[in-house]
């Protein structure tokens, strides 16, 4: 991303947002309520329009729209707050759907695709139920199954524990943190500081839709260098 900028009417929600994520990072992203960051999330894969700069995903400008859009958005994977599952089909065909529609696989391939995919995140064994017989941790990590079934060259996870009761935040969280140990590139709004901790590569605070500071997990957290961060942090880690 370079340059990036973003309004929603008079709200000046991105400012000149410059960042890069390398393949294999894990960056995550916090601040508080209203900083932006699910905002430059969804621009990642063109949920949000920009008003200016250039966002490239692997060396190629994000289309506008089209059929090129459409290809980009497959090589991005995106988990969000709300599962977004198809709510009349089983599990199993959630996650084959993409793959068969958009890959081209035929039946059986997507079939053995999902299934792994649903034993890696720990739900196989409810793979012919409809999502609405799943908790709410059991159909996020469905939903990172089927992400994943894209085959992904970087993940999208806007605030994926945020509607989560807390004993299911771990069980997904722990999904994910796998998923950063495989090299899976990342990017994950949160508020789960520990995750943060544990799997971050890098820590982006944004803070009034600017990135007001940048640094490893450990930096950040025992030594933030802007009044902001420690405002944050304070309000957050002393809970």
């Amino acid at each position: 991303m370079s340059g990036v900028n973003k309004h929603f009417g008079d709200l000046h929600v991105l400012k000149d947002i410059d960042l890069t994520v390398h393949p294999g990072e894990v960056v995550v992203l916090i601040g508080p309520s209203g900083s932006g960051k699910s905002t430059l999330c969804r621009t990642i894969n063109r949920l949000e329009t920009i008003d200016e700069g250039e966002i490239s995903i692997d060396g190629t400008p994000l289309p506008a729209e089209g059929k090129a859009l459409a290809k980009l958005r497959s090589d991005v994977g995106m988990v969000f707050q709300a599962f977004n599952l198809f709510a009349h089909k089983s599990v199993l065909s959630n996650v084959m759907l993409g793959p068969m529609k958009v890959r081209g696989k035929s039946k059986k391939e997507a079939q053995d695709l999902a299934m792994a995919l649903l034993e890696k995140v720990g739900v196989a064994n409810q793979a012919h139920k409809l999502p609405a017989q799943l908790s709410g941790g059991q159909q996020q990590r469905v939903a990172i199954a089927r992400a994943l079934a894209m085959r992904p060259k970087v993940m999208l996870f806007d605030e994926p524990t945020s509607a989560l009761d807390p004993e299911m935040i771990n069980e997904v969280l722990d999904t994910m943190v796998a998923l950063a140990k495989e090299g899976m590139t990342m990017i994950v709004v949160t508020h789960e500081m520990g995750f943060a901790r544990k799997a971050a590569h890098r820590v982006i605070f944004l803070s009034d839709g600017q990135v007001v500071e940048e640094s490893t997990p450990e930096e950040f957290f025992t030594n933030p260098q802007s009044d902001r961060a420690k405002d944050f942090l304070g309000k957050i880690l002393n809970h």
